[in-house]
């Protein structure tokens, strides 16, 4: 399997030199050359089997020959060991035909623990086939963060920088981040916002002299095997409620599109997904962008559900690449206007294929609030706010369709994680799991940068091992 650049002007690369990779030499992201597809008997196979099964058949057509089947095996039953439910991703039913997609159950409490745990062990495997390190620089607005620290950890071969936006995430969600004691990781607070972290990584990867001597490497979603690993939970979860005999629906807190282009691969695989629904809070830039043609970044609004405080969703990149027909040089003049006037608009055909592929809904911050207590109080389960966006945007779009068509919203990070907000919202705060139980009282380690790009990739080039071993 080889990968293009959705810019046009890379040279292709196999799935090892993509990992490495992470974004394009001309800017752009990675996608297979083409998409490979499971008929409907392939896809009921995979029902009840065990999530690393699936995950390994789901994935291997994407890795061809750069890792074999035999230790993709292994690193999935390992990476998937660590989680606190059987199940990896268990379904909840909340609802006659409503169900939440727990993706919660990882070491950190977040969805991107089940793409980083795999994504780590890939990496270390290449890099010691390879006899060599990496600097891995990543941004997160509050969750990849902490799953990227605790998934590389320790690693003898891999040095890992986390920008993420000072006083913009939540207190759980930094000390994930800055309480690990090991060498190999820094976080670092940029006093800006998680686009300004953004910029600062693309601008790193840009820097192709910088990008050379520190062996750069990503662990955001522009890494391709982040999206791969997580097209595997839309065929678990998919296939444990009647796919293929059955189409499911998926609300997907959205605020990078990594997540819901996921589930946009499993359906172009041959998943029979019904509705993909974007679901947005205040900083709604996506669901604007379905209901006007116009792709125009206004000002991010910090709100309870911080990790879609964005206005720059990278992987909407890649979307535009497969809705133009692969139309490269179109991305590239389309990312230039965003670069040069924070706008686009969408050429008739991409708008008519977005309209066709997605749904979209945005709650503000009381209809968030709102939600919690509703499910809370129907249910008797809790749910926090981006989850809640789920929710809020499955009720605002799926109202009237096909009640036999179960919808099932993707729940992204654990109440534990955001527990200032769920007791504002319901009068209790939820604890943490009794392993994190000294997560709030363990010692902070990190750094503190202004937003400067010379500044920034300067403490890069101090800390990181792979420039003393690369020369």
């Amino acid at each position: 399997m080889d990968y293009v650049s959705t810019r046009g002007q890379a040279p292709k690369l196999d799935f090892e030199e993509v990992l490495l990779a992470g974004l394009a030499r001309d800017g752009g992201l990675y996608l297979p050359e083409h998409w490979p597809t499971f008929e409907p008997d392939r896809i009921a196979s995979l029902a009840g089997r065990p999530f690393h099964e699936v995950a390994v058949e789901v994935i291997h057509p994407f890795v061809g020959n750069a890792v074999g089947r035999a230790a993709l095996i292994d690193m999935a039953g390992e990476a998937y060991s660590s989680f606190g439910h059987a199940a990896v991703t268990p379904l909840v039913q909340i609802d006659c035909n409503r169900f939440i997609l727990e993706l919660f159950h990882g070491p950190t409490l977040a969805f991107k623990d089940v793409a980083m745990q795999l994504l780590a062990r890939l990496m270390n495997h290449v890099l010691q086939k390879r006899g060599s390190k990496a600097t891995i620089v990543g941004a997160t607005s509050g969750d990849t963060g902490g799953a990227a620290i605790e998934a590389f950890r320790g690693a003898s071969n891999v040095d890992v920088f986390i920008l993420y936006p000072d006083g913009r995430v939540s207190d759980v969600q930094r000390r994930m981040m800055t309480t690990p004691t090991e060498k190999n990781v820094h976080a670092v607070a940029v006093r800006g916002t998680f686009d300004d972290c953004q910029a600062q990584v693309k601008a790193m990867f840009n820097n192709h002299g910088f990008r050379d001597r520190v062996q750069l490497s990503g662990v955001n979603s522009i890494n391709w095997a982040r999206i791969v690993a997580q097209i595997t939970y839309y065929f678990v979860a998919a296939t444990a409620l009647g796919a293929p005999h059955r189409r499911v629906s998926f609300s997907v807190p959205t605020g990078n599109f990594g997540d819901i282009f996921a589930g946009y691969a499993a359906k172009k695989m041959g998943l029979p997904i019904d509705k993909l629904v974007i679901a947005s809070n205040e900083n709604d830039i996506l669901p604007r962008t379905l209901a006007t043609g116009g792709y125009e970044m206004r000002r991010v609004v910090a709100t309870t559900s911080p990790s879609m405080d964005i206005q720059i969703s990278s992987n909407f990149e890649r979307y535009l690449f497969e809705a133009s027909g692969r139309d490269a040089e179109g991305v590239r003049r389309q990312m230039e206007s965003l670069k040069q006037s924070r706008r686009f608009e969408l050429d008739a055909k991409v708008a008519a294929a977005m309209g066709s592929d997605f749904l979209a809904a945005s709650a503000s911050e009381a209809e968030v609030a709102g939600c919690v207590r509703k499910v809370l109080s129907g249910s008797g389960y809790l749910i926090e706010p981006h989850t809640a966006c789920g929710v809020h945007a499955c009720e605002r779009t799926l109202q009237g369709e096909d009640k036999s068509v179960p919808q099932v919203v993707l729940s992204t990070a654990h109440p534990a994680k955001f527990p200032d907000a769920i007791e504002e919202i319901t009068g209790s705060r939820p604890g943490l799991p009794a392993r994190l139980q000294t997560l709030m009282s363990d010692t902070e380690r990190f750094s503190v940068l202004e937003n400067d790009e010379a500044a920034i990739q300067a403490f890069v080039e101090e800390n990181a091992r792979a420039i003393i071993a690369g020369g």
